[in-house]
């Protein structure tokens, strides 16, 4: 019998890191300078990153040389659906601010900080 617990517990902590982060998926981002993008957020290593997977203006989709760039990197889960430790690029500006990110159900409150300056914004799930 305790060979057998042992081995359940075993095949369940082996299992863990297999199972999908609540906060992966698709993002669509609050507009900035006219702009807004869909974000797709997936683990890098034990972190979680984000890339721009499409970008939008008020016409629809646009082509952008930010296409396949990396948004959001290093976002360390804390449980809870809280991150921190990240990064975040602000493509209209090209400034990166240290990061931290809440989950709730479809939203994702963002922030990101320059010393005291700090930027927020709330996506939504796409997907």
């Amino acid at each position: 019998m305790k060979r057998l617990v042992m081995a359940l517990a075993l095949s369940v902590g082996m299992a863990a890191p297999a199972f999908a982060d609540a906060v992966e998926g698709v993002w669509k981002t609050q507009v900035d300078d006219g702009n807004y993008a869909h974000v797709t957020m997936s683990k890098c290593g034990s972190a979680i990153c984000g890339v721009i997977s499409k970008a939008f203006n008020a016409d629809g989709p646009i082509k952008s040389d930010n296409i396949g760039k990396r948004l959001v990197w290093d976002m360390q889960p804390n449980g809870g659906g809280k991150y921190s430790g990240g990064k975040i690029w602000q493509p209209s500006t090209g400034k990166v601010f240290k990061s931290k990110m809440t989950l709730s159900g479809n939203s994702l409150k963002v922030e990101g900080c320059v010393a005291v300056f700090c930027k927020k914004q709330t996506w939504s799930r796409v997907k």
